[in-house]
């Protein structure tokens, strides 16, 4: 074996602040975050997500203020959730030209037009049952719900929104949704591919926030977290239905699948810091633990190190007010 020292002395490029910043591989930048919001109509105020510190739920009438709020920090994309209050079996809401998911994604164009308005397209938050599609005896049909996914969507583009963002793990979801775009006109929508979305325990403050009551589990359309191949496989499928970016969720636990993706496809990667992630950091910094904001970074430097060209992330707001 070579014995390299002391001719070679990997300090030598640590040695100052200047020389570090030259050589740092990774950058990180308000144009890397996606900042995900929750919209709920007929709310008054503010209504903090407690197991999200500092997470609100956003009035929908009030969601102007927030959208120029967002902007003027510096953020430039967010992902819309609503919070609905007229919900059914089918998601209906999600499919209709005046219900909450064309509104609030209408209202935050008009608040800021240069905002890029993603939609987050699933009927979760719509459905009474709290699944992401249409259920027949127990089960969602998959067939039946990507037809209704691409209603959304066209629902979605026709109000404004900037992109598409499948998130309900149906097979074929991005092929309905590519079709149905297209044969409205929206030829030059993209399509952001939940496309390795796992059935993670990460979820849980999530589904307080978007008010998903949940009957039952995800297990037959979301992975098995113990799979990557898999993960890998949906993501090609994706790609091979015309989804534009792929996206794998959560984002930490599965950065060695975020990992093997990035050198199997050129498409862009976003990850996602779920809501579980977030919260194990907030409160860890609570109980004084960690370093919040160091912490933060660090994060998100590795998902960005894992090869993600977007992060969805609820820390966006916090790392727009720190100024990095």
């Amino acid at each position: 074996m070579v014995q390299n020292f002391p001719n070679v002395r990997m300090r030598r490029l640590r040695s100052n602040q200047v020389m570090r910043d030259l050589l740092q591989e990774h950058t990180l930048s308000m144009n890397d975050l996606i900042y995900p919001i929750f919209v709920e109509e007929g709310l008054d105020d503010y209504a903090p997500v407690n197991s999200m510190p500092g997470i609100f739920r956003i009035p929908e009438r009030r969601l102007d203020g927030a959208i120029k709020e967002f902007a003027a920090a510096g953020i430039r994309a967010v992902m819309t959730f609503g919070v609905s209050h007229n919900k059914d079996a089918t998601g209906s809401d999600a499919m209709k030209r005046d219900g909450l998911l064309a509104r609030m994604i209408k209202r935050a164009k008009d608040a800021v037009p240069e905002m890029m308005v993603i939609s987050d397209t699933c009927f979760c938050e719509y459905t009474s049952h709290g699944h992401c599609g249409v259920l027949h005896g127990g089960e969602v049909q998959n067939d039946h719900t990507i037809e209704n996914l691409g209603v959304q969507s066209v629902i979605a583009a026709e109000a404004g929104a900037d992109m598409i963002a499948p998130s309900s793990m149906m097979d074929g979801q991005v092929w309905a949704i590519r079709k149905a775009l297209d044969a409205s006109g929206f030829i030059n929508l993209p399509v952001m591919a939940y496309s390795s979305k796992f059935a993670s325990a990460f979820y849980g403050p999530f589904r307080a926030a978007a008010g998903c009551d949940l009957e039952g589990d995800r297990k037959t359309y979301q992975m098995n977290p113990m799979n990557s191949r898999e993960a890998l496989r949906e993501s090609e499928e994706d790609e091979a239905e015309g989804a534009d970016i792929l996206m794998v969720k959560p984002a930490m636990p599965y950065l060695d699948v975020l990992s093997q993706i990035k050198h199997r496809s050129l498409l862009p990667l976003a990850a996602y810091q779920v809501s579980g992630e977030y919260a194990m950091i907030k409160f860890a910094a609570a109980a004084g633990a960690i370093d919040e904001d160091r912490v933060v970074l660090e994060s998100l430097g590795a998902i960005k190190r894992a090869g993600a060209d977007l992060i969805l992330t609820y820390f966006a707001m916090d790392v727009a007010r720190s100024g990095f």
